[in-house]
């Protein structure tokens, strides 16, 4: 397509004679790696549960730079639908589910959106956890108090790639936009924009933003959040809810506390459980069994 690689991790069930024959595909957010916690977890679980499942490293987030002229972002759904496809023509007739955490959760919801009807009847259930549904008002509220820590760590990997990069395209953006970036909002604009095709930061929050697609999406879908999310105001998950009431595929289910792909539980602080890994898993496998559609 456009000369660049895509990188599956793929697990298979622990013991094949209880695997369940379902397929699980995952999406990780915003700079995730194979290293991810929520990423091997979920995998984990996955295997113990009979899963085969892949998980779809994006762009640069395998520590290697793109070939093309582009890099990853929060709307891009090309990369997903190919994997789809190559899943589907490798597996014919094996049921698929996906997850996506955080920026893959948005990118997840996106493509269910745009897919609407038209998807492969093998695609059977999805969830999304912790999804920053409004891209432009996340990117403001993370900005915000304790909330600035993850914008500096986010930031340092971003720029470190995005400036590795001019050195193979030195015309791709204007490198004294990048260094002047201080905020998320300010690298979108100066990086993420012009280097997709995107007239400004606005511009690619407006039409990245997954909210926009929630009321077409076709398949059973959890949405799984919470209020305490330090990346998004709550009052976009009231929003969130309120379309969700209006398309019965939409499963939302908002917790007070919960944080950002966190929903830890357990009584001991060295023997933590992950909420979402079982109930992302316990929604799939039940979409999977009913087979139904909305």
């Amino acid at each position: 397509m456009d000369g660049d690689e895509l990188e599956l991790h793929r697990v298979e069930p622990i013991d094949r004679s209880t695997a369940h024959g379902g397929r699980l595909l995952v999406l990780h957010g915003l700079e995730g790696t194979i290293q991810s916690h929520y990423l091997r977890g979920i995998l984990a679980r996955a295997r113990q549960l009979g899963w085969s499942a892949d998980a779809l490293i994006f762009r640069t987030c395998n520590g290697e730079l793109t070939r093309a002229r582009r890099l990853y972002h929060s709307g891009e759904t090309t990369d997903l639908d190919l994997v789809v496809r190559r899943i589907l023509h490798e597996r014919p007739g094996q049921p698929l589910a996906l997850a996506g955490f955080s920026l893959g959760g948005n990118v997840l919801l996106k493509w269910l959106g745009e897919r609407g009807e038209d998807l492969p009847r093998e695609v059977q259930g999805a969830a999304a956890v912790s999804v920053p549904f409004d891209l432009e008002r996340g990117s403001r509220f993370i900005e915000r108090g304790f909330s600035r820590v993850y914008t500096r760590h986010f930031l340092r990997t971003l720029r470190a790639k995005a400036r590795a990069k001019l050195e193979h395209d030195p015309d791709l953006f204007d490198p004294s936009a990048l260094e002047r970036a201080r905020t998320l909002f300010a690298f979108d604009d100066a990086v993420t924009a012009p280097v997709h095709g995107f007239v400004d930061a606005g511009d690619y929050y407006r039409r990245s933003s997954s909210i926009r697609f929630l009321h077409a999406i076709r398949r059973p879908t959890l949405l799984l959040s919470a209020y305490d999310d330090p990346f998004l105001p709550s009052a976009v998950l009231d929003e969130v809810a309120t379309i969700a009431a209006g398309n019965p595929c939409l499963v939302a289910e908002f917790h007070q506390r919960g944080g950002h792909v966190g929903f830890i539980a357990g009584q001991w602080p060295w023997a933590p459980q992950y909420y979402a890994e079982d109930r992302v898993l316990d929604f799939l496998q039940s979409s999977i069994a009913v087979q139904r559609s909305c």
